[in-house]
């Protein structure tokens, strides 16, 4: 087994579970999770950070309400 240099991400349960579903929607060697370690964190690939972050970051303001003031 080959070695992959991760890095380790900790959040809330509410963005885990985003994670993991942009994770499964993702298809063969665009998966980005390593290991789902506890309820917590994730282990991801290194050189596939700054892409969910951007990811994420895009799906987190899709969900997010700005009131008209």
């Amino acid at each position: 087994m080959k070695a992959i240099k991760g890095v380790l991400l900790t959040c809330d349960s509410a963005v885990k579970q985003l994670l993991i579903m942009m994770d499964e929607r993702s298809s063969g060697s665009a998966t980005f999770i390593i290991q789902d370690l506890d309820e917590h964190h994730l282990l991801i690939k290194a050189d596939e950070h700054e892409r969910v972050k951007r990811e994420l970051e895009a799906e987190l303001e899709k969900n997010s309400y700005t009131a008209d003031l």
